[in-house]
């Protein structure tokens, strides 16, 4: 069965194919990149690209993919509610993270690099405490500059800001990696502190839907 995955970036596409390799050999991986719906959502708010989110989930499902994973934080509650009329398993891909980082404590540190993900993560963070009927204390931090790093291609010097940012924390029980663009500077770290990113147990939630 196949899985698609609906990016808002191309750098993303060898980041998911590299872990496909790793941890679930033979899956087969159908990659719709669309950087127009984070622009938008990002200048209009996540609501504006609903009925674009909803029709690239159904192509998806028209052409056979048993699954669709949505990679961008910004966008993944839009991709997530629309489920319903896809017909298939639509997975966000922080859901699995922001479920992990509730066993770690209360004191959850978010690091983003694009403002418009913030309320979508810290809403995504207050609904897994309920789930698990836990307390939780999440503060926010936008890594400056390692956004326009990105876009431009500098994925190790974005990387290497978002580092930066996660060894000054050192008064939460966990950190969390808003965005899968970010996933590269935890092995840049140093803190003590556990730090969490959604690329991989996005993906290891997407294939087990995807079946």
């Amino acid at each position: 069965m196949a899985l698609a995955l609906l990016h808002t970036s191309p750098l993303h596409v060898p980041v998911f194919d590299a872990l496909r390799d790793e941890d679930h050999p033979g899956l087969e991986l159908r990659h719709l990149v669309a950087p127009d719906l984070l622009a938008r959502a990002r200048a209009e708010g996540p609501e504006a690209v609903a009925p674009q989110v909803t029709a690239a989930l159904e192509r998806a499902a028209a052409d056979g993919a048993g699954a669709v994973l949505c990679t961008c934080s910004t966008i993944g509650e839009v991709a997530e509610r629309a489920a319903a009329r896809v017909g298939v398993p639509v997975v966000r891909g922080d859901r699995p993270m922001a479920a992990a980082a509730m066993t770690a404590g209360p004191r959850v540190a978010v690091l983003a690099t694009v403002e418009s993900t913030l309320a979508p993560t810290l809403a995504l963070i207050e609904d897994e405490a309920r789930r698990a009927n836990r307390p939780v204390r999440a503060r926010v931090q936008v890594v400056a500059d390692a956004w326009t790093r990105f876009e431009a291609g500098d994925v190790e010097g974005c990387a290497r800001l978002v580092a930066a940012a996660a060894d000054t924390v050192t008064d939460a029980d966990v950190i969390v990696l808003a965005q899968v663009s970010m996933a590269p500077a935890q092995r840049l770290t140093t803190t003590s502190v556990p730090i969490l990113s959604s690329p991989r147990p996005g993906l290891a939630a997407a294939a087990r839907a995807a079946g």
